[in-house]
């Protein structure tokens, strides 16, 4: 319907607003040439047939905690203004805060080469942050499952981490988007976990 509204000459407006309003399916076919052409349907109908497209994975990839550091306002800002000021790029993110409340560890995660530069640029504000010591972890990759409303289908999230704990492999750290759902783990899983969620999802089907 956007596309038709905003001048895409296939598809007149109202024509498409009208399936759109009773939910009929519209099948879009040339009038040159003899092919199955395009099926609009329902986002519903999409997202049942199949929200899970592919997997994708990253050894790029390295893992800080920043340990025992007060848990403030501002905190956050401190750890990671001086990354920014020095151009690294920060991924994944997980805090954690100690039980009575005082203290959090920050873990994060950065490319392999940016990893000795990430090191030394905390290690120079140590003093101003006030954390207790620096945790690094290069062996650590990064796996995405894709597909379309990921963040909307809590079930997709709930395959991927019981897949992963059936074969026990334990996630470092979680992010979402609407297109993806990226796990950390240890470099050594890499391949047990890539074939376990492509047989979970259905995506080995030959």
């Amino acid at each position: 319907l956007e596309m038709s509204s905003v001048g895409a000459k296939v598809l007149e407006t109202r024509s498409v607003a009208l399936a759109m309003q009773h939910r009929v399916r519209v099948q879009v076919l040339s009038s040159f040439e003899d092919r199955p052409g395009t099926l609009v349907v329902d986002e519903d109908e999409i997202v049942e047939s199949q929200i899970v497209s592919g997997i994708a994975y990253s050894r790029n990839e390295a893992r800080i905690t920043v340990q025992q550091v007060e848990d403030r306002p501002g905190v956050a800002a401190a750890v990671f203004g001086p990354l920014a000021e020095a151009n690294i790029n920060v991924d994944m993110i997980v805090q954690s805060v100690s039980r009575d409340g005082r203290f959090a560890n920050i873990t994060f995660t950065v490319s392999k080469a940016d990893l000795p530069r990430a090191e030394a640029v905390l290690a120079r504000v140590k003093e101003r942050i006030g954390f207790e010591r620096l945790v690094a972890d290069p062996n650590v990759v990064k796996i995405s499952v894709i597909g379309v409303g990921m963040r909307s289908h809590a079930g997709i999230a709930h395959r991927m981490f019981q897949t992963l704990a059936d074969k026990g492999i334990n996630i470092q750290a979680i992010s979402t988007s609407e297109i993806k759902i990226s796990v950390l783990i240890a470099d050594e899983y890499t391949e047990l976990a890539l074939r376990a969620l492509h047989s979970a999802y259905g995506l080995d089907a030959t």
